[in-house]
C-alpha cells in the first residue's frame, strides 16, 4: 500500500504532505533525529532516531517499498530510495528520477566543494509560495501516478 515517507529534520512542506493524505486517506511517517509536535492523527506516525548520522536516512531505506513516495531534499537518501522503486520528491515539488539522480549527485558535490573553498556560502533560498504550490502539485501527480500503476486492493483505502 502506498505510503509516505517524510526526512523530517529540516522539511519546510510537512503540512502540505498533511493535505495530500488526508485527501487521499494515505498514512504518513514522518522520520526524524529529535522529538518533534506533530498532529495526532491515526494515519500519521512519528519515527524518532537517534542511533548517530544518517540514521534517519538508513531507517527510510529500510522500510520503504517500491512505489512508496519519500519527500527529502537529501539527494544521496534520494538515490537510495530510488534504487528502492520508490518516488522522491524535494520540498521545492521537484522529482528525483532515475534520469536526473546523477547530475543532481554532481551538482551537489560540486557544490560542497566550493563551499568547503569559500568560494560559496550559504544553503539554498528559502521556499517561496510557488515553491508551496508546485510540491503541492507534483505530490498530487505522484499519488495518482503510482494508484494508476499498482492500483489498490479491495480491502485498502
Amino acid at each position: 500500500m502506498l505510503h509516505i515517507f517524510v526526512d523530517a529534520d529540516a522539511c519546510p512542506v510537512k503540512q502540505e504532505v498533511y493535505r495530500v493524505a488526508t485527501r487521499y486517506r494515505l498514512s504518513v511517517t514522518l522520520v526524524t533525529n529529535a522529538p518533534m509536535r506533530v498532529p495526532h492523527e491515526p494515519w500519521l506516525a512519528l519515527k524518532v532516531v537517534t542511533d548517530g548520522f544518517d540514521a534517519a536516512d538508513d531507517w527510510i531505506v529500510e522500510h520503504v517499498q517500491t512505489g512508496d513516495i519519500v519527500v527529502t531534499a537529501d539527494i544521496p537518501l534520494a538515490n537510495r530510495c530510488l534504487k528502492k522503486e520508490a518516488w522522491v520528491i524535494g520540498p521545492t515539488g521537484k522529482p528525483f528520477t532515475a534520469y536526473n539522480i546523477g547530475q543532481a549527485l554532481a551538482t551537489r558535490d560540486l557544490l560542497s566543494e566550493l563551499r568547503g573553498a569559500g568560494t560559496i556560502t550559504g544553503g539554498p533560498p528559502p521556499l517561496t509560495p510557488r515553491d508551496r504550490s508546485l510540491f503541492l502539485q507534483k505530490l498530487d501527480e505522484a499519488v495518482q501516478s503510482i494508484r494508476r500503476k499498482y492500483p489498490p486492493t479491495p480491502d485498502a483505502p
